[in-house]
């Protein structure tokens, strides 16, 4: 590890581990704050696909970009050594999304917030061109304060207007079918992940699954979105409204994260909140 940043921070116990390194809980040595320590493996990373390598290198850049959003990972500082890059970002030490909706579906009004948390995230990505591309529960953190937090832009990529990505990327219940399509795509991408999200938080199962990642891709390819009474019954028209349009098959109709963010739903939501 780094010598400046042992001089910073005091690393502490693993928090996780991932494809190319782990992330460890640190203390900034001046305030006695506590953050995560992202520190990747550039061998690892090297030896395997040149996109990895591009992403994951690009990460600290990408989250320089978008620092200070509420709703996203900030970045505290980057150091390098010759076998590892580590980023000091943001502790989120509450349970992530993933470990929230194992244990329960989420009620329509919680879903509603923290949907609204996640589309505002993924807007200000879109607004500085940068799509995240693997948006699932896992990446969906949460702070103290439980706030939501959205994490780990090591597939991100930087977008110029009008332009289109390639490349396959992504989780397989999460990833958006232009993905294994096999084409180009644009950032839309994370509004077909997001609905996936919205959808698995309601019902506490995905859309579209099998029992293998290729029938989990070939279900997806499908796009036969349905729902099931058995898990929707409760569910508002607004919210299944909203699914449709963010789970689109046509990237042409598929609404864009600003125009989920304008969704009735929302409102409907958090008005049967405030009377429930």
């Amino acid at each position: 590890m780094t010598e400046l940043l042992k001089q910073d921070y005091v690393v502490f116990s693993e928090l996780g581990r991932g494809r190319f390194g782990v992330v460890s809980r640190c203390v900034a040595v001046d305030s006695g704050e506590s953050f995560a320590v992202k520190s990747i493996d550039k061998r690892v990373i090297s030896a395997g696909d040149s996109l990895d390598t591009q992403c994951l290198l690009s990460e600290p850049k990408i989250l320089h970009l978008l620092s200070r959003h509420p709703h996203i990972t900030a970045i505290h500082g980057v150091y390098e050594d010759e076998t590892h890059l580590h980023m000091v970002i943001d502790l989120c030490s509450s349970s992530d999304l993933h470990t929230r909706i194992i244990s329960r579906v989420i009620p329509e009004p919680e879903a509603a917030s923290l949907m609204r948390q996640l589309m505002q995230a993924v807007a200000h990505c879109h607004r500085l061109g940068v799509a995240h591309r693997d948006i699932k529960p896992d990446n969906i953190l949460f702070d103290q304060e439980n706030q939501l937090k959205l994490a780990d832009f090591g597939s991100a990529e930087m977008i110029k207007e009008d332009e289109l990505m390639s490349g396959l990327v992504g989780t397989p219940y999460y990833v958006a079918p232009e993905v294994l399509a096999g084409g180009e795509y644009n950032e839309k991408v994370d509004v077909w992940s997001s609905g996936v999200v919205l959808y698995v938080m309601l019902a506490g199962f995905p859309p579209f699954y099998g029992d293998s990642a290729v029938e989990i891709f070939q279900a997806v390819l499908r796009g036969n979105l349905r729902f099931p009474s058995r898990a929707f019954h409760g569910v508002s028209s607004a919210a299944k409204d909203l699914l449709r349009r963010m789970l689109s098959r046509d990237v042409s109709r598929r609404f864009s994260a600003e125009q989920v963010l304008r969704h009735p739903w929302f409102t409907i939501a958090s008005e049967s909140m405030a009377t429930g």
